[in-house]
Formats: structure tokens, C-alpha cells, sequence
């Protein structure tokens, strides 16, 4: 009977789909799109990806690359399994083909153009022929967005790239810049942390904060694990913890979590990408 009941394990175990197997096998890499520190970026998402694996066996590992041109070309090349970033809808990354599998739960994001409380400058007109920060070329709403609205205005600036979004913000704190080009949640968070009295200048219309998508060679069943897996966190006490614990970390206002979502719910990014004037994002 004992060698009965170990032959019938070992059958059920061999009769496991491949997908599920290579989930509790392999590992799959969670690529992040820089826009802060290696630090933050680690302290906030390792929780999250530890809970996932906890809950499925699917174990994610953190890639966050130095600065947002790099996430963005490894994002191009397809190098991340899955990919927390709103870059994925540029006409360049077409060929990797990511597709959105959940969003966040909070507010949209806006692009803003701020400059420090104290700063003479007093509107998008004052910057003309000055030079204006940006994170980098690669970022969306600190960087397209705002620079789209500046070219559309006539108004000539001269960029000043900082990595990153803090990156930048670092800069604006010291005065490096007279404005910059930035992500109104990351911006928010950073001036609480920092202690930073700022003035907006500028803003742009909302847009879904950055979705996790995924790359078509991921098996189904692991997407679908993973999926529900962050889907439900803020329904579970216990991902709930991780979820308010990861938010104070980078200074995040509730509601947490992320709920299942499509291509379809980024579509103004989609629009934007089709009509800009801005050529040279990365």
C-alpha cells in the first residue's frame, strides 16, 4: 500500500503541467523602471515580490537598472519577464509586445513643471531660453509629457537631465535648476520627505500610474499566479501589512495594491506616443 500511494504521488507530480512546474522551478525576472534609488526601489518592491512568491511559488526577482534610459532599453530588448513601467507603449517597444496585466490601485499621475516656492519664476513663459531639469529622456510624464507642452507653447528651454526622477528633484532642492519636468505623485512624496516647498507651474492631464505588464513568453498559469496574487493583496491581511509598509517606505497615500487591468486602460498613453512633438525620447 505505502509503495502504492508513493507511485501514484510520483504519477500526480509528473502529470503537472510544464507551466506549473517551471513556476516552482525557475525564476523570472521583475523589471523595474528607474525613477528612484537602487535603495528605495528594492525597499519597496523585494516585500511585495516575496509575497507573491510565498502565496504561489512563482518566485520574481528585482531588476532595476541604474537609470531610466537603461530600464527602457532593456525593456526594448525584452530582457525583463515582467516589467513595471510606463514606457511599454513607445512604438519602439512594439516588438517586445509587454501587455498590461494589472494596474495600481491610487490615483492617476500627472506631468508637472514645478520650481521652488522661493524661485522668481512665476509661469511656463519665464523659462524661455533657461535651462530646465528633466529625469531623463526616457521618462513619460517627467519628461515627454511636460517638454510636449512646452513646444506646443513656443517656449524654448535648454534640458538638464538628473538619472532620475529624485534625481532631478535632488537638483531642484539645490538650486542646480531653476524648474523641472516632473511626476506629480513622486514629486509630492519626495517634497514631504525632503522638506521641499514648491509651486506648479504646469500640469498635464491624468494618466494611469505606471501598470505591471508582462512578456508574451511567460507561461499562462504563472501570469495568471501572479496576477491574482498582487490582484488580491490588499484583500488579505497579511498583503495588506506588506502593501502599507512598502507605501511608507517612498511616502505613498492609500488606497494600495493593484487590480487587474488591459492594454485598453492605457490608451491615452497609446494616443500621446502617436501625436507628440517631442523626438527625442529614449
Amino acid at each position: 500500500m505505502k509503495r502504492f500511494a508513493l507511485l501514484l504521488g510520483l504519477a500526480v507530480m509528473m502529470s503537472w503541467p510544464a507551466s506549473k512546474a517551471a513556476a516552482q522551478m525557475q525564476s523570472w525576472s521583475f523589471g523595474v523602471l528607474s525613477q528612484r534609488s537602487a535603495v528605495l526601489t528594492a525597499q519597496y518592491w523585494n516585500p511585495i515580490l516575496d509575497y507573491v512568491e510565498k502565496k504561489t511559488g512563482v518566485r520574481l526577482v528585482l531588476k532595476a537598472a541604474r537609470t531610466a534610459p537603461e530600464s527602457n532599453e532593456a525593456t526594448e530588448r525584452g530582457e525583463y519577464d515582467f516589467v513595471y513601467s510606463n514606457t511599454i507603449f513607445q512604438p519602439k517597444m512594439a516588438q517586445a509586445n509587454y501587455q498590461v496585466i494589472l494596474r495600481p490601485r491610487d490615483e492617476a499621475i500627472t506631468g508637472q513643471i514645478v520650481t521652488l516656492e522661493s524661485s522668481p519664476i512665476r509661469s511656463l513663459k519665464d523659462l524661455e531660453g533657461k535651462e530646465v531639469g528633466f529625469p531623463s529622456q526616457a521618462a513619460f510624464v517627467g519628461y515627454a509629457v511636460p517638454m510636449d507642452a512646452l513646444l506646443r507653447q513656443g517656449i524654448n528651454v535648454t534640458p538638464v537631465f538628473g538619472g532620475n526622477q529624485e534625481g532631478i528633484m535632488g537638483q531642484l532642492k539645490a538650486g542646480r535648476v531653476i524648474a523641472a519636468g516632473v511626476n506629480s505623485q513622486v514629486m509630492k512624496a519626495f517634497a514631504a520627505r525632503e522638506n521641499v516647498q514648491y509651486r506648479v507651474l504646469w500640469e498635464s492631464p491624468p494618466f494611469l500610474n505606471l501598470p505591471i505588464a508582462v512578456h508574451p513568453r511567460v507561461p499562462k498559469a504563472v501570469v495568471e499566479a501572479v496576477r491574482n496574487a498582487i490582484d488580491g493583496m490588499d484583500n488579505d491581511p497579511e498583503g495588506m501589512k506588506i502593501l502599507e509598509a512598502s507605501a511608507q517606505v517612498i511616502g505613498q497615500k492609500p488606497p494600495y495594491g493593484f487590480r487587474a487591468a488591459t492594454q485598453a486602460d492605457y490608451q491615452n498613453y497609446i494616443d500621446f506616443y502617436k501625436h507628440t512633438l517631442v523626438k527625442d525620447i529614449k
